[in-house]
């Protein structure tokens, strides 16, 4: 033992360890030097009998300090069983002495109720803890009024129920005193409340019967009173309104939008965007982006965008106002900007040509309102020569007649000292001076084979051109024979067919996109024979997509309700024998079967009626 403990100095010693840890090693040593002996014994494991035995003992012990309790409450005359000491004296009560110096608490005196009692007067028995000493009981339990003293009255109420009420907060707060006080006054105010409802016969005596109230009671009314403080109160203004966007907010968006426009083409959506913006006196920011975003990109993006901002022009979200001025700022710089993009005049009439589609801004007011920075400079006549040159692809007659109904004369627009005539004429925009050149530029058109047809066609389905559009692309670009041959009737046919056509599995028509461009197949589709010309093209076009399964059906349905065919060139299309018409004829028939049997159907029951 000595080797022991000589090593445990020797590892005290030398080892690093804290000076608690040291002290806490030299108490068990000074221990052991002392004969230290564990306070129990190692008994070893127990077993079955002797648990049960231990258990039984604790349990017995357990229950005489009950008995105890109860035995000293009698005797002391606390009436602690619950009503097991109520019976004595004159009036059957007894009386329970009380310090003298207590203080009252009058707020807790009311009227008085009757005794009977609905609670369990053995619920001493669930606890196990001692009683608490009378004077802690003494500072809990409410008060008592000092004329219940007298051995001939009645006993106070509220002396009585502060037992019970003392053996539950005992009970319950073990776990959660402060919780379970208030559960305990809760139901102590239950209890009180059915006393007072059916004790009118223990009130013998002519003397009132005093009421301890229950803190419910005072509860419930501080309720009530906010309650009528709240109802009472005036109603809170409401809270202030989302303020608007700022210059640096709307800008990040507006890339943001004019960038998904230009690569989906989703022009619905993109008008939807900008009216979210909502901040009507900053749209001129969108303006602003739309132009330095696209101004170095492709034409189809200028063209774009341009439609994007007449759109909105038409639809009342971009007020002309904001337009000219998110326009402002890109025209003023633009003479300096041309050093550095030679085309610039170009790319801004790209952008701002749409505008003068209908529904826009009327060509007077616009040439004037984006004029405004240019006159000074003497180059406004540049810019407008571009977007007259590019409007002209249309029909020139047609672009004259909008300049001399906006009143415009090219004296507003060049620099004093400047020939007006001779500008016209190297412009060659001699058609705002109201001179006759439509042979001339008849004399211009080429004739375009039947690809350059559907390429052209095809883009401006693609930019979304609504019909007027493609009418003024068909008069400035084609002559009259030309335009009425079956060669552009078939283009045009292939390419608002192949537009309809949703790639989902399997192939769709868009009957919404056929019904869009119905009154212009019907413009070019003048007779019979074109519409049989047409259901030729349709037909060419299935046996490109290897005949997909009802797609031709779908197609018969929508032209015939959309009355962009009629019967007689259904059934000469069905009959026909034409033998540079028969590639892939006998499975494009065999599809649209069940389309001619319900068109003789319908037929034979319009005849009956």
């Amino acid at each position: 033992m000595d080797q022991y403990f000589n090593q445990m100095d020797k590892i005290i010693k030398e080892r690093k360890t804290s000076s608690r840890i040291r002290f806490m090693l030299q108490d068990v040593l000074d221990l052991r030097r002392c004969n230290w002996v564990p306070r129990r014994g190692d008994q070893g494991p127990k077993t079955i009998d002797q648990i049960h035995k231990e258990a039984e003992l604790e349990e017995h012990r357990e229950q005489i300090k009950v008995q105890q309790v109860l035995m000293s409450k009698k005797e002391g005359g606390g009436g602690g069983g619950g009503g097991g000491g109520r019976m004595g004296g004159d009036e059957g009560w007894n009386t329970v002495p009380i310090s003298k110096n207590r203080p009252i608490d009058t707020t807790r005196l009311n009227s008085g109720r009757p005794a009977t009692s609905t609670l369990n007067r053995f619920s001493a028995l669930q606890q196990a803890g001692s009683v608490s000493s009378s004077s802690d009981s003494d500072r809990r339990v409410p008060q008592r009024s000092s004329s219940s003293r007298d051995r001939g009255g009645d006993r106070d109420r509220g002396e009585r129920d502060r037992d019970r009420y003392e053996r539950f907060e005992g009970q319950e707060g073990r776990d959660d005193r402060s919780s379970q006080n208030q559960i305990t006054k809760r139901s102590f105010s239950r209890e009180s409340q059915d006393r007072s409802g059916r004790g009118g016969e223990s009130r013998a005596s002519n003397e009132p019967v005093r009421r301890v109230a229950s803190m419910t009671d005072d509860r419930d009314r501080g309720s009530r009173d906010r309650g009528t403080q709240r109802e009472s109160a005036p109603t809170p203004p409401p809270g202030p309104q989302k303020p608007s966007m700022t210059e640096e907010e709307v800008e990040k968006k507006s890339k943001a939008i004019i960038e998904e426009y230009i690569h989906i083409n989703d022009l619905k959506e993109a008008l939807q965007c900008v009216a979210e913006l909502n901040s009507a006196s900053l749209l001129f920011v969108f303006v602003r982006n739309s132009v330095e975003s696209t101004l170095e990109r492709s034409t189809i993006a200028r063209e774009r965008v341009g439609l994007l901002l007449q759109q909105l022009v038409k639809a009342g979200s971009l007020p002309p106002s904001q337009y000219y001025k998110g326009l402002e700022e890109t025209l003023e710089a633009a003479e300096d900007t041309a050093i550095d993009i030679p085309h610039i005049w170009l790319y801004l009439a790209e952008l701002i040509t749409p505008m003068l589609h209908e529904g826009g801004i009327p060509m007077g007011q616009l040439f004037r309102e984006i004029s405004k920075p240019l006159v000074p400079l003497g180059i406004a006549g540049v810019l407008l020569v571009q977007i007259l040159k590019l409007l002209c692809k249309g029909t020139p007659k047609k672009v004259g007649t909008m300049w001399t109904d906006g009143g415009l004369s090219w004296s507003e627009f060049l620099p004093e000292d400047e020939d007006v005539n001779k500008f016209v004429t190297e412009q060659q925009v001699e058609f705002t001076t109201g001179e006759e050149v439509e042979s001339k530029e008849e004399d211009k058109k080429k004739v375009l084979s039947g690809d350059e047809l559907s390429q052209q066609l095809d883009r401006l389905l693609q930019d979304k051109a609504d019909n007027q559009r493609i009418r003024d692309w068909v008069e400035a670009n084609l002559d009259e024979e030309q335009s009425t041959s079956n060669q552009f009737v078939r283009a045009l046919m292939t390419s608002v067919c192949q537009s309809a056509i949703i790639c989902d599995n399997p192939y769709r028509v868009d009957a919404k996109q056929i019904g869009l461009k119905a009154r212009l197949l019907q413009r070019y589709l003048c007779d019979e024979q074109k519409e049989l010309q047409a259901l030729y093209a349709l037909q060419a076009l299935m046996v490109h997509m290897e005949q997909p399964a009802n797609l031709l059906r779908m197609f018969f349905d929508a032209l015939y309700d959309e009355d962009v065919i009629k019967e007689e060139a259904f059934y000469k299309w069905e009959s026909s024998k034409d033998p540079a018409e028969q590639t892939g004829k006998g499975v494009a028939l065999k599809s649209v079967t069940a389309f001619f049997t319900w068109l003789r159907e319908a037929e034979e029951e319009s005849d009956k009626e």
